[in-house]
């Protein structure tokens, strides 16, 4: 028996659930390992790096998902999915991340079509697709938060959540609602464990005139991979680390964001009655033993911190 990349349900052949599948297209019937190992992604992504407009820590690899072939093809331009294959520093990063992607969707976090798919060693590749291109050719107008702010690469973390706020004030067009938002995924990125959060991990995105909190992207559990891990990556009332529910609630959401009680309430519950579900996930997930132990392990101990 086998499990979907998809859904991390048992399907008795294949790699994808056919219900799961049709949700990225309708007529794909499959998608087919990528003909590279994961060291040869990784020293492809590192030839291809001057000519993607996203980079990071991890490799990345722009690609279009070929219907007829049911298969992923690494472009230099256009491309609709973003790849990221095995890391050799930190183990398991696309399950993870995956992981971790499924988690906030299950929060109603808004993310991307995401997933998993087989490389010619059977390591495993995550990827996504981008929220920042439409159509054939046109591009979403996109910014993340350290160009919005002055900052660049080198000096993402020199910020703070409240600065983070500030921008949404400056630049949103509902500047209320998406203070909600960033409420949640500072409550989200709390409970899983995901301390690097910085300026470039957040976005604006301006559709139909309206600007807001780009899908999320990036989100995964840092801290079961690093040494000695923070809890977050820009300070909250001048704190990364051995944050309160007092911190996080009272001073964050209704001081700083303004958030009504009620409001602040209601996501505190939303993300208390998803924890069982979380769990599941993780169980099924497609991280080996020692990583599962340890993402469930910090989910109870953030949990005892925020709903104690």
């Amino acid at each position: 028996m086998n499990k979907c990349l998809l859904t991390y349900t048992p399907i008795e052949s294949g790699h994808y659930a056919p219900e799961a599948i049709r949700k990225i297209a309708p007529a794909l019937k499959d998608i087919s390992p990528l003909p590279m190992d994961a060291e040869s992604l990784r020293f492809e992504a590192l030839a291809r790096a001057d000519k993607m407009s996203i980079q990071g820590v991890q490799s990345k690899l722009s690609a279009k998902l070929s219907i007829k072939d049911n298969c992923f093809e690494i472009v230099d331009k256009d491309g609709r999915y973003i790849l990221k294959p095995q890391s050799n520093l930190y183990p398991q990063l696309p399950e993870n991340e995956d992981l971790s992607m499924h988690l906030a969707g299950l929060v109603k976090i808004e993310v991307p079509l995401h997933g998993l798919v087989y490389a010619k060693d059977n390591s495993l590749i995550y990827f996504i697709k981008r929220f920042d291109r439409k159509g054939q050719n046109d591009k979403v107008p996109t910014e993340d938060f350290a160009q919005l702010s002055g900052h660049t690469r080198e000096t993402k973390y020199r910020s703070s959540m409240e600065q983070v706020a500030g921008i949404l004030d400056e630049y949103c067009t509902f500047p209320l609602l998406e203070k909600q938002k960033l409420f949640e995924r500072t409550i989200f990125n709390f409970l899983i464990g995901n301390e690097d959060m910085h300026l470039k991990n957040f976005s604006l995105i301006t559709n139909d005139g309206v600007t807001k909190l780009s899908p999320a992207y990036d989100l995964l559990n840092t801290s079961i991979v690093l040494r000695n891990p923070e809890e977050m990556a820009l300070p909250l009332k001048g704190k990364k680390s051995k944050l309160t529910n007092a911190h996080l609630t009272r001073y964050f959401a209704r001081e700083r964001l303004e958030l009504t009680p009620k409001v602040t309430s209601n996501v505190l519950e939303r993300f208390q009655s998803v924890l069982p579900v979380w769990r599941d996930w993780i169980e099924r997930s497609f991280l080996k033993y020692e990583l599962k132990e340890r993402y469930l392990e910090l989910l109870s101990a953030r949990e005892s911190v925020l709903f104690p």
